[in-house]
């Protein structure tokens, strides 16, 4: 270790942080208008002194940002002047007011967050390339959560002796976005009211723009498809691994096909009753006993 020439420099108006990016993530959340949006749709405060629900909501979501997975760890960060300064603010809520504002959310509430969410990340989709909205894959799945403790409300313990909650996650493969997520005890089956969510997802990414839409699961979720899912699946909209390559008319829609299939099926059950009264007929000249089969068909006797 032979350095000799080593010089320090100190400013003292010069503040760092470690988390610099958390400055372009705020002029996005900004850009897309998503805490107004928050603010208007979401009533959980009756008086705003001085936060409003997004300071609260983006409050929680730079913390995990920062790279932090507590509420506990938002006592770091406001005590830090950078990082403050980053944001524009004075102040941000401490972890006794981010938790009791967290349990003012109800499952109708928390919908409607995850829809606030889904909206802004249309008009994120709006802004890349055709090829994007070829196919859009869907993935579904549960994931175990693990607690630290077994007096949690709504964990129980699964089939592996792990205490926690059992999410299920339905995420856009194409990006790694979460698009819906649930919270259930850790004793639910993966595929559990995962037809609704399903449902939802597809809807989304068609409203999107997605031409097709494509969903990843195991044989529970396949099995389990909800109404909706179903015909769009029919229609070729919506496919599961292992489903053909739909066939498509050029300038043909799904509701045409569907009336030109039943005609030839009608065509074929017309022609197989003629053939067999036809047969009947000419059994009869010859002799035989013809019996008329209750369905219109003749028969011998």
């Amino acid at each position: 270790m032979a350095a000799s020439n080593i010089q320090y420099e100190i400013a003292d108006r010069t503040r760092a942080i470690s988390v610099g990016g958390i400055g372009a993530a705020h002029l996005l959340v900004k850009r897309l208008g998503l805490a107004q949006a928050i603010n208007e749709r979401l009533d959980l405060l009756k008086v705003h002194l001085p936060y409003h629900e997004s300071d609260h909501i983006l409050n929680i979501a730079y913390n995990l940002l920062a790279g932090n997975s507590r509420l506990e760890h938002l006592e770091l960060l406001r005590n830090d002047e950078g990082y403050l300064d980053a944001l524009g603010a004075t102040r941000i809520p401490d972890p006794t007011t981010a938790g009791d504002f967290c349990r003012r959310f109800d499952v109708g509430r928390i919908d409607t967050l995850q829809e606030l969410f889904n909206d802004a990340r249309v008009r994120v989709w709006s802004e890349q390339p055709a090829e994007f909205f070829a196919v859009a894959t869907i993935d579904v799945d549960g994931t175990t959560v693990e607690t630290t403790g077994e007096c949690k409300q709504g964990m129980d313990i699964n089939y592996k002796n792990q205490w926690g909650y059992k999410v299920q996650a339905v995420t856009l493969a194409n990006t790694g976005e979460p698009l819906h997520v649930v919270n259930r005890p850790g004793n639910r089956p993966s595929h559990e009211e995962a037809a609704a969510f399903l449902d939802r997802a597809v809807a989304l990414c068609r409203r999107a723009g997605f031409q097709q839409v494509r969903l990843r699961g195991d044989t529970d979720f396949s099995r389990r498809a909800s109404r909706p899912v179903a015909e769009r699946r029919r229609e070729g909209c919506v496919r599961y691994p292992g489903d053909a390559e739909p066939v498509r008319s050029r300038g043909e829609s799904a509701a045409k096909r569907l009336e030109r299939a039943i005609e030839a099926s009608q065509v074929r059950r017309e022609d197989r009753t003629s053939a067999a009264a036809d047969e009947c007929q000419a059994a009869g000249r010859g002799g035989a006993e013809v019996h008329r089969h209750p369905t219109g068909q003749g028969a011998r006797g």
